[in-house]
């Protein structure tokens, strides 16, 4: 999930118990399945595999549950068929909201996505209703403990990244999305990602200031987060860490 709370969202997927683990294995596993059937099992002529595989691996992903799904995904001749949809709506006072899936039931998904938002104080949109609020960028964190933030940036810079800020705590890379992979292979060589993966950056943001609303808007988050079919969830809230 994306919002302005990056690095406390990492540290709480860092920190989760067995069972939410486990569902952040299961969407990346989803998300393996998807690029293997349609680029291939190999990582080295499958650039999407190599960065879903990235992203397993910060996240904690035994390598043996990363090989089985791989292999899995590359013997299905039929199995399941995931569609990826890509649904856009308002949370409270406006909040914009992007959520991102892979399902295997579209009206399932849509149902879901119409319930959450209707429940909470938001409504579903139309395509196109919100996404021209973001700019869609690549972003790598990489911890702040013991690293030397000029040869990391130039590093960085000279990897192809366009932009490079020091955050409290860690460092956040940005590049354009058609880089992204070289970016990330090049700072992978050197440095440790706690994070590295495609985001939508909002361009404004929106603050909440009843307690109703910031009650609606964090439940619709967590609501939207639980659900299997959803892989990724952008807003624009300047929500505090603490949310």
């Amino acid at each position: 999930m994306s919002g302005h709370s990056k690095w406390s969202t990492i540290k709480r997927k860092k920190g989760a118990n067995d069972a939410q683990r486990a569902k952040i294995f299961t969407k990346i596993a989803r998300e393996i399945t998807v690029v293997v059937k349609a680029g291939g099992p190999d990582p080295d002529n499958n650039s999407k595999l190599k960065d879903i595989i990235s992203k397993a691996r910060a996240n904690n992903m035994p390598n043996d549950n990363i090989m089985r799904t791989i292999k899995k995904a590359a013997g299905e001749t039929g199995g399941d068929n995931y569609e990826d949809i890509t649904y856009e709506g308002y949370g409270p006072n406006g909040v914009a909201v992007i959520v991102e899936t892979l399902t295997d039931n579209r009206n399932r998904t849509a149902g879901d996505m119409r319930h959450y938002f209707d429940k909470f104080h938001g409504n579903l949109g139309q395509t196109g209703c919100v996404s021209f609020m973001f700019d869609k960028k690549g972003v790598i964190i990489i911890e702040a403990d013991g690293q030397d933030e000029d040869e990391l940036m130039m590093a960085a810079l000279d990897a192809g990244a366009e932009d490079f800020s020091a955050e409290e705590g860690y460092y956040e890379i940005t590049c354009d999305p058609d880089n992204f992979s070289s970016v990330r292979e090049a700072l992978e060589a050197n440095y440790t990602l706690s994070s590295a993966d495609i985001d939508m950056i909002p361009q404004t943001t929106v603050e909440l200031t009843s307690e109703d609303d910031i009650k609606y808007m964090s439940k619709l988050l967590e609501m939207l987060e639980d659900n299997d079919d959803v892989q990724n969830v952008y807003h624009n809230w300047d929500n505090p860490p603490e949310e």
